[in-house]
């Protein structure tokens, strides 16, 4: 497709379409949502503070949420291997089908058996689809759960120095925007990753040279990390999501690149040198002991 045509078809979806945002300030969904409204694309961003409210455990609100629209992004929070979400998105992919919505992109996981049985839900929806089955997140270090650990100078997770291809958010957000307004890439999956395979420990590396100061990866006990989560105050369900994926996802399953970004854009993904330089130059990594006196 060339630049014009990609123009006009842009063109006639923000005339024409609502797309909704499940999940608009998380991750995914705030970089998606403030993508398509860059694209001129009309956007609804739905979570429990929003004007409709979504909330995945009060489906009574649902249907004013899909007033109207034409396309979903779909992420579910905290993670599709939470039990009851393979229940909670036929539900809510039938009430979408029912609404008129003619399109779904959901983000799922990778070696997620839980993802995959919600993939296939959305696959026989009978209208079109895309699934973005995503590797673990670069920003989980910048923004997420363990930006705290990067900024104390230990990463400390009870996971083996077993080779993950991290991949930045970003990557992520501009597959779901181009499978939400181009066509193309319905009933694609996509398998998205970062271009190379770090351990934990590598991935500390990385960021110790961005940021100009040693940040160590420290391997510490399953039981020993999910008791200290819950006397942190996290939640039972995140705390068993954590122990759950570090027990599966990182046991090597997943210890390979994807071509998902390559395919559905047509260029490479970021990788994780340029990822850390560009956090680093924010000084998102400040040392917890200078962010305290700055």
């Amino acid at each position: 497709m060339n630049a014009t045509s990609t123009s006009h078809q842009t063109s006639r979806q923000a005339q024409d379409e609502l797309v909704l945002v499940l999940g608009g300030t998380g991750k995914t969904g705030r970089r998606v949502a403030e993508r398509l409204k860059a694209r001129g694309i009309c956007t609804r961003i739905a979570s429990r503070t929003t004007l409709p409210a979504f909330d995945w455990q009060d489906p009574s609100g649902w249907q004013a949420v899909l007033q109207g629209v034409s396309a979903v992004y779909i992420t579910y929070a905290p993670d599709l291997a939470i039990p009851g979400a393979t229940e909670a998105i036929r539900r809510f992919v039938d009430e979408a089908v029912s609404s008129g919505v003619q399109r779904l992109v959901l983000l799922s996981g990778r070696g997620e058996e839980e993802a995959q049985a919600c993939e296939r839900i959305v696959q026989a929806a009978g209208v079109e689809w895309t699934v973005v089955r995503a590797s673990w997140f670069l920003q989980n270090f910048s923004e997420g759960e363990f930006l705290g650990m990067v900024r104390e100078g230990a990463i400390t997770l009870p996971a083996a120095d077993i080779p993950e291809p991290f991949i930045d958010v970003n990557d992520i957000a501009d597959v779901a925007v181009a499978a939400l307004t181009e066509p193309g890439h319905a009933y694609e999956t996509y398998e998205v990753t970062g271009p190379r395979c770090l351990t934990f420990t590598e991935l500390a590396d990385e960021i110790s040279c961005a940021a100009g100061r040693e940040v160590r990866f420290t391997p510490i006990p399953k039981d020993a990390f999910a008791e200290a989560l819950a006397e942190s105050g996290a939640p039972d369900e995140i705390v068993w999501l954590l122990k759950y994926l570090f027990e599966t996802v990182l046991d090597g399953r997943n210890a390979h690149v994807g071509d998902g970004v390559q395919r559905a854009l047509g260029r490479a993904p970021a990788d994780v040198t340029a990822f850390a330089h560009r956090i680093a130059a924010r000084g998102t990594w400040q040392a917890a002991d200078e962010a305290t006196t700055a």
